[in-house]
C-alpha cells in the first residue's frame, strides 16, 4: 500500500508538499487508495492553495449552520494564505421544491469538478410523504454514490469540556475516543432488486436486499485497519453473523485480511445487537469499529450521543479517487429550522476534516478545531449543550464567538 502510494507522488516533489502529505495520512488513518486522493489534491495545489468546494447547505438548519462555517473557513483562510472558490448548489428537500429532483444533475457535477465538497443536512417531514424516488434521502443516496464515497469516517469522542453534557455517567463518559468507519455506498441501502408488490393472498409488501461483494469488503476492512493502526491497533468489526449469509461472507473476508495484512492489529468480531449494548454499558472498550452500511448508520447514532449531542460530532467520506464529502452527522432538525438554535460546531468540524483530509490544509484544520475548543472553555453552549453555570448562544451568535475566537489565536500568534 505505501508503496503504491509514494509511486503514485507527481515530480518534482517539494519538502512541503511531503511534510503536508505525510501529516495528513497519519491523522486520517486513509488506506492505501485514499491515501493516493489525499496527496493528488495536496500536490496539485501546493503552490495556489486555492481551491474549489461545493457548498451543499440543504435542508432545515442546513443553511444556518453552513453560513458559520463559511465564515469560519474564509477567516481562517485569509489568516493562511488559502483562498476558496465556493459554489454553493441544490440537494434534497430544497432541490425538490425548485426543480423537482432530489439530485439535479448540475450539482453533481458540480461536486465532481470540485476538490471537495461539504454538505450541511437534508430531509424534513414536509417531503415525508414523497414517493421514495422523490425523497431528500434518495438525494443523499444519489450524491454518495455518484461521487464513489465507499468510506464514511466518524468520530465520536467525549471531549473534556463536555463530559457532564452526556447522558451517561461521567465515569463511564470520560475519556471516550472512537472511530466508526462505516462502508457508505453498498449493503441494504443500495441493494437490488427492492421495491412493494401484492403477494399471491393480495396484500402488499415491500422488500429491499443486503448485499456485499468480496471486493467491497475487503476495501473498506483495509481503510479500518490502516484507521486502527494509526490508533490503539485495536479493530472490532461488528455484524450480524450468527443469521445473516451477507455477515458470514463479512466476517471471513475481514479475518482472513487481518491475518494475511495486517497481523499487528488486534481484530474481534461482534454481532451488532451486543455492540449497541456494548456502547452504551462500557465504551472505552472499542478503539476502531468497522460495519457495514445499515449497521454503521444506526451505531455510529448511537455512539455520537456518548458526546452529549449529535450536534457535536463530523464526518468524512472518502472515496478511491476524487474529491470527499464532509458533513455533520446530525440531521435537519426542521422544528428548530429559523429559530437561531442549530449548533453548527459539527458543521464547522465537518469544514476543519475537509481542510484536513480533502485538501491537506492541516494546520488551518488545527486552527478551527482549537477555536472551538477555546470556545467550549470560556462556557459557551448552545441549548443542545446547555447546563447550569454556562452561557447560552444561538447559531449565529456562536459563530461570532468562534471568529473572535480565532482572531485571538491569530494575535497571539503574532505576538510571540
Amino acid at each position: 500500500m505505501a508503496s503504491l502510494s509514494c509511486a503514485l507522488l507527481p515530480s518534482p516533489i517539494t519538502t512541503t508538499t511531503r511534510r503536508n502529505f505525510a501529516t495528513s495520512v497519519r491523522r486520517s488513518g486513509a488506506s492505501g487508495s485514499l491515501k493516493c486522493s489525499v496527496v493528488r489534491v495536496t500536490a496539485a495545489l501546493e503552490k495556489e492553495r486555492s481551491y474549489k468546494v461545493t457548498l451543499l447547505p440543504g435542508d432545515g438548519i442546513g443553511p444556518e449552520i453552513m453560513r458559520v462555517a463559511v465564515d469560519v473557513m474564509q477567516a481562517v483562510g485569509r489568516r493562511e494564505g488559502i483562498t476558496f472558490d465556493f459554489t454553493e448548489k441544490l440537494v434534497g428537500g430544497a432541490a425538490l421544491d425548485a426543480l423537482g429532483v432530489p439530485l439535479p444533475d448540475d450539482t453533481l457535477a458540480s461536486c465532481l469538478e470540485s476538490n471537495a465538497v461539504l454538505l450541511a443536512a437534508i430531509g424534513g417531514y414536509k417531503w415525508d410523504s414523497n414517493p421514495p424516488h422523490l425523497k431528500p434521502e434518495t438525494g443523499l443516496l444519489g450524491l454518495r454514490a455518484g461521487l464513489g464515497v465507499f468510506a464514511n469516517l466518524r468520530p465520536a469522542v467525549v471531549l473534556p469540556q463536555l463530559v457532564d453534557a452526556s447522558t451517561l455517567k461521567r465515569e463511564v463518559a470520560e475519556g471516550v475516543d472512537i472511530m466508526v468507519v462505516r462502508e457508505l455506498i453498498g449493503g441494504i441501502y443500495f441493494g437490488k432488486p427492492r421495491g412493494f408488490d401484492v403477494n399471491e393472498t393480495g396484500d402488499r409488501f415491500a422488500f429491499n436486499t443486503m448485499v456485499y461483494s468480496t471486493p467491497e469488503i475487503d476495501r473498506i476492512a483495509r481503510v479500518a485497519f490502516d484507521t486502527a493502526r494509526k490508533r490503539q491497533g485495536r479493530l472490532c468489526s461488528v455484524d450480524k453473523a450468527n443469521v445473516l449469509q451477507v455477515s458470514q461472507l463479512w466476517r471471513e473476508r475481514v479475518t482472513a485480511i487481518g491475518k494475511e495484512e495486517y497481523p499487528d492489529v488486534e481484530l474481534s468480531h461482534m454481532y451488532v445487537d451486543n455492540a449497541a449494548m456494548q456502547l452504551v454499558r462500557n465504551p472505552k472498550q472499542f478503539d476502531t469499529i468497522v460495519t457495514g452500511n445499515l449497521f454503521g448508520d444506526i451505531l455510529s447514532d448511537i455512539s455520537s450521543m456518548l458526546s452529549g449531542s449529535i450536534g457535536m460530532l463530523p464526518s468524512s467520506s472518502m472515496s478511491e479517487s476524487g474529491p470527499g464529502l464532509f458533513e455533520p452527522i446530525h440531521g435537519s432538525a426542521p422544528d428548530i429550522a429559523g429559530t437561531d438554535k442549530a449548533n453548527p460546531l459539527a458543521q464547522v468540524l465537518s469544514a476543519a476534516m475537509m481542510l484536513r483530509y480533502g485538501l491537506g490544509e492541516v494546520k488551518a484544520a488545527e486552527i478551527i478545531e482549537s477555536a472551538v475548543s477555546s470556545t467550549l472553555d470560556k462556557g459557551y453552549r448552545t441549548g443542545d449543550l446547555m447546563s447550569a453555570g454556562k452561557t447560552l448562544v444561538g447559531c449565529t451568535q456562536m459563530g461570532e464567538i468562534l471568529l473572535d475566537a480565532l482572531e485571538a489565536s491569530s494575535t497571539v500568534t503574532l505576538s510571540h
